[in-house]
């Protein structure tokens, strides 16, 4: 018999095209914290709540590699109102796919980082 899964704070794995760029946007523009900067990679996230994306920049270990953009399947959750959230992101240069939409469990909106990564931003529960 398998014990229960016990669970530690995320991370999930984003690729980008420029590191460097990645991590001044993600942190300018969403204000996530710099959690590290490596060569390859770096993490941006919440101290607070273990959370960490790694932006992963593919052609600085392989000059060959694809960046294959598009929807990662991220959520991030906020205690913000989306409606707000959705404004001030705006007014920071932030682009969305998807504007705030009204769904049957609640609002929701969808940016896109410098690289065309889709992250759906919807209210904690």
């Amino acid at each position: 018999m398998v014990g229960k899964l016990k669970l530690k704070p995320y991370s999930v794995a984003v690729v980008v095209k420029d590191r460097k760029r990645s991590l001044r946007w993600y942190h300018e523009k969403l204000g996530l914290d710099i959690l590290a900067d490596h060569e390859h990679w770096a993490v941006v996230g919440s101290k607070k709540q273990g959370v960490a994306l790694h932006l992963c920049a593919v052609r600085e270990f392989d000059p060959r590699g694809r960046l294959e953009k598009g929807n990662t399947g991220i959520l991030l959750r906020t205690d913000r109102d989306i409606e707000r959230t959705y404004r001030e992101l705006r007014k920071r240069g932030v682009k969305f796919s998807l504007p705030p939409t009204k769904e049957d469990w609640g609002w929701a909106c969808t940016l896109v980082d410098p690289d065309g990564n889709e992250i759906r931003l919807a209210p904690s529960w």
